[in-house]
Protein backbone atom coordinates (compact mmCIF):
# COMPACT_ATOMS: atom_id res chain seq x y z
CA UNK A 1 0.00 0.00 0.00
CA UNK A 2 1.20 3.62 -1.22
CA UNK A 3 1.05 6.43 2.54
CA UNK A 4 -0.18 8.10 3.35
CA UNK A 5 -3.59 6.31 2.80
CA UNK A 6 -6.98 8.41 3.41
CA UNK A 7 -10.07 6.28 4.40
CA UNK A 8 -13.37 7.28 5.24
CA UNK A 9 -15.58 6.13 7.91
CA UNK A 10 -18.33 8.59 7.71
CA UNK A 11 -19.80 11.89 6.07
CA UNK A 12 -19.17 10.03 2.50
CA UNK A 13 -22.63 10.01 1.50
CA UNK A 14 -24.61 12.60 3.72
CA UNK A 15 -23.05 15.56 6.19
CA UNK A 16 -23.04 13.74 9.09
CA UNK A 17 -20.85 11.30 11.35
CA UNK A 18 -17.97 12.99 9.69
CA UNK A 19 -14.86 10.39 10.40
CA UNK A 20 -11.50 10.17 8.70
CA UNK A 21 -8.19 8.12 8.83
CA UNK A 22 -5.13 9.29 7.92
CA UNK A 23 -2.74 5.96 7.55
CA UNK A 24 0.53 7.60 7.49
CA UNK A 25 2.48 4.25 7.44
CA UNK A 26 1.91 0.76 8.27
CA UNK A 27 2.12 0.95 11.84
CA UNK A 28 1.09 5.07 12.85
CA UNK A 29 -2.70 6.33 11.65
CA UNK A 30 -4.54 9.56 12.75
CA UNK A 31 -8.24 9.74 12.93
CA UNK A 32 -10.23 13.08 12.20
CA UNK A 33 -13.19 13.72 13.76
CA UNK A 34 -15.75 10.92 15.06
CA UNK A 35 -19.24 12.25 14.66
CA UNK A 36 -22.80 10.70 15.31
CA UNK A 37 -25.23 9.92 12.23
CA UNK A 38 -28.29 11.79 11.83
CA UNK A 39 -31.63 11.07 10.06
CA UNK A 40 -30.88 8.25 7.33
CA UNK A 41 -27.16 8.64 7.14
CA UNK A 42 -24.92 5.58 7.45
CA UNK A 43 -20.97 4.77 7.43
CA UNK A 44 -19.93 3.82 4.09
CA UNK A 45 -20.54 0.53 4.36
CA UNK A 46 -23.65 0.67 6.27
CA UNK A 47 -23.03 -1.00 9.58
CA UNK A 48 -23.27 2.52 11.47
CA UNK A 49 -25.90 4.95 11.79
CA UNK A 50 -27.72 6.86 13.86
CA UNK A 51 -29.41 3.69 15.44
CA UNK A 52 -25.62 1.60 15.12
CA UNK A 53 -23.37 3.85 16.74
CA UNK A 54 -20.67 0.91 17.74
CA UNK A 55 -17.32 1.67 16.41
CA UNK A 56 -17.31 -0.71 12.97
CA UNK A 57 -13.59 -0.24 12.11
CA UNK A 58 -10.41 -1.41 13.24
CA UNK A 59 -8.72 1.12 15.92
CA UNK A 60 -4.88 -0.85 14.93
CA UNK A 61 -2.36 2.03 14.57
CA UNK A 62 -4.28 4.66 15.48
CA UNK A 63 -2.57 7.02 17.43
CA UNK A 64 -4.53 9.84 18.28
CA UNK A 65 -8.23 11.99 17.72
CA UNK A 66 -7.85 15.13 16.08
CA UNK A 67 -11.36 16.81 16.93
CA UNK A 68 -11.69 20.03 14.63
CA UNK A 69 -14.70 20.94 16.81
CA UNK A 70 -17.52 20.02 18.52
CA UNK A 71 -20.97 19.59 16.86
CA UNK A 72 -22.22 15.97 17.62
CA UNK A 73 -21.70 15.11 14.28
CA UNK A 74 -17.94 15.65 14.42
CA UNK A 75 -17.53 14.47 17.74
CA UNK A 76 -20.55 12.17 19.29
CA UNK A 77 -18.80 8.97 18.69
CA UNK A 78 -16.13 10.11 21.23
CA UNK A 79 -17.65 7.79 24.02
CA UNK A 80 -18.03 4.74 21.88
CA UNK A 81 -14.83 5.33 20.66
CA UNK A 82 -13.11 5.16 24.25
CA UNK A 83 -15.55 1.87 24.66
CA UNK A 84 -13.98 0.13 21.50
CA UNK A 85 -10.60 0.69 23.34
CA UNK A 86 -9.16 3.84 22.07
CA UNK A 87 -6.12 4.99 24.05
CA UNK A 88 -4.75 7.80 22.22
CA UNK A 89 -5.14 11.60 23.24
CA UNK A 90 -7.88 13.46 22.23
CA UNK A 91 -5.88 16.89 20.27
CA UNK A 92 -8.35 19.97 19.65
CA UNK A 93 -7.64 24.03 19.87
CA UNK A 94 -7.65 25.57 22.77
CA UNK A 95 -11.50 27.08 23.15
CA UNK A 96 -12.48 23.46 21.91
CA UNK A 97 -10.58 21.48 25.03
CA UNK A 98 -13.44 24.20 27.25
CA UNK A 99 -16.41 23.21 25.00
CA UNK A 100 -15.68 19.45 24.36
CA UNK A 101 -16.25 18.23 27.61
CA UNK A 102 -19.42 19.88 27.82
CA UNK A 103 -21.09 18.03 24.75
CA UNK A 104 -19.21 14.89 25.30
CA UNK A 105 -20.21 14.48 29.13
CA UNK A 106 -23.99 15.34 27.34
CA UNK A 107 -23.79 12.47 24.94
CA UNK A 108 -22.63 10.11 27.39
CA UNK A 109 -25.80 11.06 29.62
CA UNK A 110 -27.80 9.86 26.41
CA UNK A 111 -26.02 7.01 25.02
CA UNK A 112 -24.50 5.23 28.37
CA UNK A 113 -25.57 6.37 31.74
CA UNK A 114 -27.08 9.45 33.99
CA UNK A 115 -25.39 7.77 37.13
CA UNK A 116 -23.41 11.06 38.29
CA UNK A 117 -20.45 8.54 40.02
CA UNK A 118 -20.19 7.18 36.41
CA UNK A 119 -20.63 10.82 34.33
CA UNK A 120 -17.93 12.29 37.26
CA UNK A 121 -15.57 9.06 36.05
CA UNK A 122 -15.84 9.48 32.21
CA UNK A 123 -15.45 13.12 32.43
CA UNK A 124 -12.12 12.68 34.65
CA UNK A 125 -10.85 10.40 31.40
CA UNK A 126 -11.56 12.69 28.91
CA UNK A 127 -10.41 15.45 30.83
CA UNK A 128 -6.98 13.51 31.17
CA UNK A 129 -6.90 12.52 27.20
CA UNK A 130 -7.61 15.95 25.73
CA UNK A 131 -4.79 17.88 24.63
CA UNK A 132 -5.27 21.51 23.69
CA UNK A 133 -3.39 22.76 21.03
CA UNK A 134 -2.82 26.49 20.20
CA UNK A 135 -3.70 27.55 16.84
CA UNK A 136 -0.69 28.00 14.17
CA UNK A 137 1.61 26.07 16.41
CA UNK A 138 3.21 23.11 15.11
CA UNK A 139 2.61 19.88 17.21
CA UNK A 140 4.79 16.76 16.98
CA UNK A 141 2.93 13.20 16.63
CA UNK A 142 5.47 11.07 15.77
CA UNK A 143 9.13 10.61 15.20
CA UNK A 144 10.72 7.22 14.04
CA UNK A 145 13.29 6.16 11.73
CA UNK A 146 10.28 5.57 9.34
CA UNK A 147 8.43 8.49 9.65
CA UNK A 148 8.50 12.12 11.25
CA UNK A 149 4.53 13.77 11.24
CA UNK A 150 3.31 16.82 12.96
CA UNK A 151 -0.12 18.41 12.90
CA UNK A 152 -1.41 22.19 13.35
CA UNK A 153 -4.52 23.74 13.63
CA UNK A 154 -5.50 26.73 11.71
CA UNK A 155 -9.16 28.79 12.96
CA UNK A 156 -12.01 27.36 10.51
CA UNK A 157 -14.27 30.03 11.06
CA UNK A 158 -17.09 27.24 11.79
CA UNK A 159 -17.93 27.69 15.37
CA UNK A 160 -16.00 28.67 18.39
CA UNK A 161 -12.99 26.75 18.44
CA UNK A 162 -13.27 25.31 15.27
CA UNK A 163 -9.91 24.26 13.12
CA UNK A 164 -8.74 22.85 10.19
CA UNK A 165 -5.92 21.05 10.41
CA UNK A 166 -2.61 20.31 8.40
CA UNK A 167 -0.64 17.39 8.86
CA UNK A 168 2.59 17.23 7.99
CA UNK A 169 4.28 13.77 6.76
CA UNK A 170 8.10 13.27 6.44
CA UNK A 171 9.34 9.70 5.15
CA UNK A 172 13.23 9.72 6.03
CA UNK A 173 14.17 6.76 3.87
CA UNK A 174 12.38 7.73 0.33
CA UNK A 175 13.10 11.25 1.55
CA UNK A 176 9.45 12.70 0.37
CA UNK A 177 7.30 14.74 1.83
CA UNK A 178 3.85 15.04 2.05
CA UNK A 179 0.89 17.89 3.51
CA UNK A 180 -2.27 16.33 3.99
CA UNK A 181 -5.01 19.24 5.13
CA UNK A 182 -8.30 18.32 6.01
CA UNK A 183 -11.13 20.97 6.65
CA UNK A 184 -13.01 20.30 8.98
CA UNK A 185 -16.24 22.12 8.77
CA UNK A 186 -15.34 25.93 7.01
CA UNK A 187 -17.12 28.94 8.45
CA UNK A 188 -18.73 31.27 6.10
CA UNK A 189 -16.67 35.03 5.36
CA UNK A 190 -18.74 37.19 7.61
CA UNK A 191 -20.15 34.81 10.19
CA UNK A 192 -20.48 36.73 13.20
CA UNK A 193 -18.41 36.79 15.98
CA UNK A 194 -15.71 34.78 14.44
CA UNK A 195 -13.01 35.84 12.62
CA UNK A 196 -12.60 34.65 9.09
CA UNK A 197 -10.71 31.26 7.70
CA UNK A 198 -7.70 31.88 5.38
CA UNK A 199 -6.71 29.69 3.26
CA UNK A 200 -3.52 26.92 3.96
CA UNK A 201 -0.04 27.76 1.71
CA UNK A 202 -0.14 24.62 0.43
CA UNK A 203 -1.68 20.79 0.40
CA UNK A 204 -0.75 17.65 -1.18
CA UNK A 205 -3.84 15.82 -0.68
CA UNK A 206 -6.79 18.52 0.54
CA UNK A 207 -9.84 16.32 2.17
CA UNK A 208 -12.71 19.50 2.27
CA UNK A 209 -16.48 19.45 3.31
CA UNK A 210 -18.92 20.29 0.35
CA UNK A 211 -21.95 21.37 2.55
CA UNK A 212 -23.23 23.62 0.69
CA UNK A 213 -20.80 22.67 -2.16
CA UNK A 214 -23.99 23.64 -4.66
CA UNK A 215 -25.57 26.88 -3.74
CA UNK A 216 -24.16 30.55 -2.31
CA UNK A 217 -25.00 32.16 0.34
CA UNK A 218 -26.64 36.02 1.01
CA UNK A 219 -24.58 38.44 2.30
CA UNK A 220 -24.69 38.91 5.82
CA UNK A 221 -26.55 42.39 5.60
CA UNK A 222 -29.51 40.97 3.86
CA UNK A 223 -29.24 38.30 5.83
CA UNK A 224 -30.23 40.27 8.96
CA UNK A 225 -31.95 42.21 6.95
CA UNK A 226 -34.72 38.94 6.13
CA UNK A 227 -34.22 37.71 9.38
CA UNK A 228 -36.12 40.60 10.62
CA UNK A 229 -38.61 40.90 7.90
CA UNK A 230 -39.75 37.07 8.33
CA UNK A 231 -39.95 37.93 12.37
CA UNK A 232 -41.97 41.02 11.83
CA UNK A 233 -44.13 39.21 9.53
CA UNK A 234 -44.96 36.12 12.04
CA UNK A 235 -45.07 37.89 15.20
CA UNK A 236 -47.83 39.91 13.74
CA UNK A 237 -49.73 36.95 13.72
CA UNK A 238 -49.55 37.15 17.64
CA UNK A 239 -48.10 33.74 18.08
CA UNK A 240 -44.62 31.75 18.58
CA UNK A 241 -41.51 31.80 16.06
CA UNK A 242 -39.90 28.60 16.79
CA UNK A 243 -36.05 28.71 15.73
CA UNK A 244 -34.44 24.91 16.13
CA UNK A 245 -30.95 25.24 16.67
CA UNK A 246 -28.30 23.37 17.97
CA UNK A 247 -26.70 23.92 21.27
CA UNK A 248 -23.34 25.42 20.24
CA UNK A 249 -22.61 27.87 17.34
CA UNK A 250 -25.95 28.86 15.56
CA UNK A 251 -27.45 29.33 18.87
CA UNK A 252 -24.83 32.00 19.84
CA UNK A 253 -24.69 33.60 16.50
CA UNK A 254 -28.96 33.86 16.09
CA UNK A 255 -28.33 35.38 20.21
CA UNK A 256 -25.71 37.69 18.41
CA UNK A 257 -27.91 38.78 15.85
CA UNK A 258 -30.73 38.98 17.55
CA UNK A 259 -29.16 41.48 20.03
CA UNK A 260 -28.18 43.49 16.94
CA UNK A 261 -31.73 43.67 15.68
CA UNK A 262 -33.26 44.74 19.15
CA UNK A 263 -30.71 47.67 19.56
CA UNK A 264 -30.98 49.14 16.23
CA UNK A 265 -34.50 48.57 16.53
CA UNK A 266 -34.42 51.05 20.43
CA UNK A 267 -31.51 53.09 18.83
CA UNK A 268 -34.23 54.38 15.62
CA UNK A 269 -36.67 54.90 17.56
CA UNK A 270 -39.25 53.76 15.24
CA UNK A 271 -42.75 53.07 16.25
CA UNK A 272 -43.75 49.48 17.14
CA UNK A 273 -45.00 47.82 13.50
CA UNK A 274 -47.82 45.56 13.94
CA UNK A 275 -48.33 46.77 17.02
CA UNK A 276 -44.89 44.79 18.57
CA UNK A 277 -43.05 46.14 20.98
CA UNK A 278 -39.27 44.94 20.29
CA UNK A 279 -38.04 46.49 23.59
CA UNK A 280 -40.62 44.10 25.42
CA UNK A 281 -39.91 41.03 23.18
CA UNK A 282 -39.14 37.97 24.85
CA UNK A 283 -36.33 35.93 23.41
CA UNK A 284 -36.33 32.21 25.03
CA UNK A 285 -33.64 29.98 25.13
CA UNK A 286 -34.68 26.73 26.28
CA UNK A 287 -31.87 24.54 26.63
CA UNK A 288 -29.71 24.11 29.43
CA UNK A 289 -27.33 22.92 27.42
CA UNK A 290 -27.08 25.88 24.80
CA UNK A 291 -27.15 28.03 27.90
CA UNK A 292 -23.95 26.25 29.44
CA UNK A 293 -22.12 27.13 25.76
CA UNK A 294 -23.36 30.46 25.76
CA UNK A 295 -21.90 31.11 29.41
CA UNK A 296 -18.51 29.34 27.92
CA UNK A 297 -18.30 31.36 24.71
CA UNK A 298 -18.76 34.48 26.89
CA UNK A 299 -15.44 33.13 28.70
CA UNK A 300 -13.92 33.03 25.83
CA UNK A 301 -14.12 36.48 24.86
CA UNK A 302 -10.66 36.83 23.83
CA UNK A 303 -11.21 34.67 20.77
CA UNK A 304 -14.03 36.94 19.19
CA UNK A 305 -13.83 38.83 16.10
CA UNK A 306 -12.94 42.22 16.02
CA UNK A 307 -16.45 43.55 15.53
CA UNK A 308 -17.85 41.27 18.38
CA UNK A 309 -15.50 43.14 20.94
CA UNK A 310 -16.30 46.67 19.78
CA UNK A 311 -19.51 46.18 20.76
CA UNK A 312 -18.60 45.02 24.18
CA UNK A 313 -16.08 47.77 24.49
CA UNK A 314 -19.32 50.30 23.82
CA UNK A 315 -21.22 48.41 26.91
CA UNK A 316 -23.18 45.93 24.95
CA UNK A 317 -23.92 42.58 26.14
CA UNK A 318 -24.36 40.45 22.64
CA UNK A 319 -25.03 37.23 24.53
CA UNK A 320 -26.63 38.63 27.90
CA UNK A 321 -29.09 41.10 26.68
CA UNK A 322 -32.08 42.02 28.65
CA UNK A 323 -34.55 40.43 26.54
CA UNK A 324 -33.12 37.05 27.16
CA UNK A 325 -34.78 34.37 28.91
CA UNK A 326 -33.84 31.10 29.39
CA UNK A 327 -35.75 28.02 30.66
CA UNK A 328 -33.18 25.43 32.58
CA UNK A 329 -35.35 22.78 34.37
CA UNK A 330 -37.78 20.07 32.19
CA UNK A 331 -41.20 21.60 34.46
CA UNK A 332 -40.42 24.97 33.23
CA UNK A 333 -39.81 24.36 29.84
CA UNK A 334 -43.03 22.25 29.96
CA UNK A 335 -45.23 25.15 31.71
CA UNK A 336 -43.16 27.59 28.58
CA UNK A 337 -44.91 25.03 26.05
CA UNK A 338 -48.64 25.30 27.73
CA UNK A 339 -47.92 28.72 28.38
CA UNK A 340 -46.91 29.84 24.70
CA UNK A 341 -49.32 27.25 22.65
CA UNK A 342 -52.52 28.87 24.83
CA UNK A 343 -51.43 32.36 24.83
CA UNK A 344 -51.46 34.99 22.34
CA UNK A 345 -48.13 36.31 23.22
CA UNK A 346 -45.27 37.00 20.55
CA UNK A 347 -42.18 35.51 21.34
CA UNK A 348 -39.48 33.85 19.97
CA UNK A 349 -38.21 30.50 20.95
CA UNK A 350 -34.68 28.54 20.21
CA UNK A 351 -34.75 25.09 21.24
CA UNK A 352 -32.62 22.38 20.11
CA UNK A 353 -32.07 20.71 18.42
CA UNK A 354 -31.27 21.93 14.84
CA UNK A 355 -33.08 18.97 12.41
CA UNK A 356 -35.73 18.73 14.83
CA UNK A 357 -34.82 14.75 15.62
CA UNK A 358 -35.10 15.40 19.37
CA UNK A 359 -34.82 17.60 22.17
CA UNK A 360 -36.97 20.25 23.48
CA UNK A 361 -38.22 21.68 20.06
CA UNK A 362 -40.16 18.57 19.58
CA UNK A 363 -42.49 19.01 22.38
CA UNK A 364 -42.98 22.59 20.99
CA UNK A 365 -43.67 21.55 17.58
CA UNK A 366 -45.99 18.98 19.01
CA UNK A 367 -47.99 22.03 20.52
CA UNK A 368 -47.91 24.45 18.38
CA UNK A 369 -47.01 22.77 14.61
CA UNK A 370 -50.88 22.61 13.85
CA UNK A 371 -51.70 25.82 14.74
CA UNK A 372 -51.76 28.72 11.86
CA UNK A 373 -50.62 31.63 14.70
CA UNK A 374 -47.50 29.69 15.01
CA UNK A 375 -43.83 30.07 12.96
CA UNK A 376 -41.05 28.16 12.36
CA UNK A 377 -37.82 29.44 10.66
CA UNK A 378 -34.81 27.56 9.76
CA UNK A 379 -31.87 28.46 9.48
CA UNK A 380 -29.77 25.73 8.82
CA UNK A 381 -29.31 22.60 6.85
CA UNK A 382 -31.91 19.93 7.47
CA UNK A 383 -30.33 16.38 6.74
CA UNK A 384 -32.17 13.66 4.51
CA UNK A 385 -34.48 11.70 6.61
CA UNK A 386 -35.03 14.26 9.61
CA UNK A 387 -38.31 15.40 10.81
CA UNK A 388 -37.04 19.31 9.82
CA UNK A 389 -36.06 18.10 6.38
CA UNK A 390 -39.38 16.73 6.13
CA UNK A 391 -41.37 19.66 7.44
CA UNK A 392 -39.32 21.60 4.63
CA UNK A 393 -40.66 19.17 2.16
CA UNK A 394 -44.47 18.67 2.99
CA UNK A 395 -45.24 21.96 4.62
CA UNK A 396 -46.23 23.90 1.31
CA UNK A 397 -48.51 20.76 0.86
CA UNK A 398 -50.49 21.17 4.09
CA UNK A 399 -48.68 17.56 5.07
CA UNK A 400 -48.05 16.18 8.17
CA UNK A 401 -44.88 15.52 10.42
CA UNK A 402 -44.41 12.08 12.70
CA UNK A 403 -42.62 12.61 15.45
CA UNK A 404 -42.38 9.60 18.30
CA UNK A 405 -44.59 7.31 16.47
CA UNK A 406 -47.63 9.98 16.16
CA UNK A 407 -48.26 12.18 13.02
CA UNK A 408 -48.99 15.93 13.37
CA UNK A 409 -50.59 18.30 10.27
CA UNK A 410 -48.36 21.47 9.26
CA UNK A 411 -50.84 24.59 9.56
CA UNK A 412 -47.99 26.94 11.12
CA UNK A 413 -46.05 29.15 8.21
CA UNK A 414 -42.67 27.52 7.50
CA UNK A 415 -39.77 29.99 6.62
CA UNK A 416 -36.15 29.12 5.28
CA UNK A 417 -33.19 31.19 5.42
CA UNK A 418 -30.69 29.06 4.49
CA UNK A 419 -27.89 32.01 4.16
CA UNK A 420 -28.03 31.98 7.99
CA UNK A 421 -25.43 28.74 7.96
CA UNK A 422 -22.16 28.75 9.61
CA UNK A 423 -20.80 26.87 6.86
CA UNK A 424 -19.13 28.13 3.98
CA UNK A 425 -21.02 28.70 1.03
CA UNK A 426 -19.85 27.33 -3.23
CA UNK A 427 -17.18 30.42 -3.50
CA UNK A 428 -15.95 29.85 0.47
CA UNK A 429 -15.08 26.31 -0.61
CA UNK A 430 -14.11 27.29 -3.82
CA UNK A 431 -11.67 30.01 -2.54
CA UNK A 432 -10.60 27.45 -0.20
CA UNK A 433 -8.72 25.39 -2.89
CA UNK A 434 -7.82 28.42 -5.07
CA UNK A 435 -6.20 30.82 -3.02
CA UNK A 436 -3.59 28.27 -1.67
CA UNK A 437 -0.35 29.75 -2.96
CA UNK A 438 0.53 25.77 -3.92
CA UNK A 439 -2.31 23.48 -5.59
CA UNK A 440 -3.09 20.22 -4.31
CA UNK A 441 -2.43 17.75 -6.68
CA UNK A 442 -5.72 15.73 -5.10
CA UNK A 443 -8.45 16.35 -3.38
CA UNK A 444 -11.53 14.49 -1.83
CA UNK A 445 -14.65 15.91 -1.40
CA UNK A 446 -16.82 14.60 1.54
CA UNK A 447 -19.12 15.62 3.52
CA UNK A 448 -22.21 16.85 1.10
CA UNK A 449 -25.26 15.39 -0.93
CA UNK A 450 -24.57 14.04 -4.01
CA UNK A 451 -25.09 16.90 -6.13
CA UNK A 452 -23.24 19.51 -3.65
CA UNK A 453 -20.07 17.26 -4.40
CA UNK A 454 -20.37 17.45 -8.01
CA UNK A 455 -20.87 20.98 -8.29
CA UNK A 456 -18.44 21.88 -5.69
CA UNK A 457 -15.89 19.93 -7.89
CA UNK A 458 -16.81 21.32 -11.48
CA UNK A 459 -16.67 24.75 -9.73
CA UNK A 460 -13.47 24.28 -8.10
CA UNK A 461 -11.86 22.13 -11.28
CA UNK A 462 -12.93 25.37 -13.43
CA UNK A 463 -11.22 27.65 -11.02
CA UNK A 464 -8.18 25.67 -11.02
CA UNK A 465 -8.20 24.39 -14.99
CA UNK A 466 -5.43 22.31 -14.02
CA UNK A 467 -6.05 18.63 -15.61
CA UNK A 468 -2.72 17.38 -12.92
CA UNK A 469 -5.21 17.42 -9.63
CA UNK A 470 -7.06 14.24 -9.46
CA UNK A 471 -10.73 14.82 -7.78
CA UNK A 472 -12.57 11.84 -5.94
CA UNK A 473 -16.29 12.38 -4.41
CA UNK A 474 -16.36 9.98 -1.71
CA UNK A 475 -19.39 8.55 -2.09
CA UNK A 476 -18.30 4.79 -1.08
CA UNK A 477 -15.34 3.64 1.12
CA UNK A 478 -14.05 0.80 -1.41
CA UNK A 479 -11.67 2.02 -3.97
CA UNK A 480 -12.99 0.64 -6.80
CA UNK A 481 -16.64 2.52 -5.60
CA UNK A 482 -14.79 5.90 -5.56
CA UNK A 483 -15.49 7.97 -8.55
CA UNK A 484 -12.20 9.52 -9.91
CA UNK A 485 -12.12 13.06 -11.99
CA UNK A 486 -9.89 15.10 -14.05
CA UNK A 487 -10.21 18.49 -14.79
CA UNK A 488 -10.86 18.97 -18.34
Amino acid sequence: MRYPNILHHGAVSGVTGSCHQLQMDAEHALLVDCGLFQGAETSPEGRAGAGRLDIDFSLAGIRALIATHVHIDHVGRIPYLLAAGFKGPILCSEPSAKLLPIVLEDAFKLGFSRDQAKVARYLKLIEQRIVALPYKTWFNLVDSEQLTARIRLQRAGHILGSAYVEVDLHYPVTGERKRVVFSGDLGAPHAPILPAPKAPQRADILVIESTYGDRLHEDRRNRRKRLEQVLEQALADQGTVLIPAFSIGRTQELLYELEDILHRRASSKRAPVNGIDWSNLPIILDSPLASRFTRVYRELEPFWDAEALARVRSGRKPLAFDNLLTVDSHQAHLAMVNRLARTAQPAIVIAGNGMCSSGRIVNYLKAMLGDARHNLLFVGYQAEGTPGRHIQRFAPKGGFVEMDGQRYAIRAQVHTIGGYSAHADQNGLVGFVTRMRRWPSEVRIVHGEVSAKQQLRHESRSAMSRPSVRWRLSFKQRSALVQRFRPS
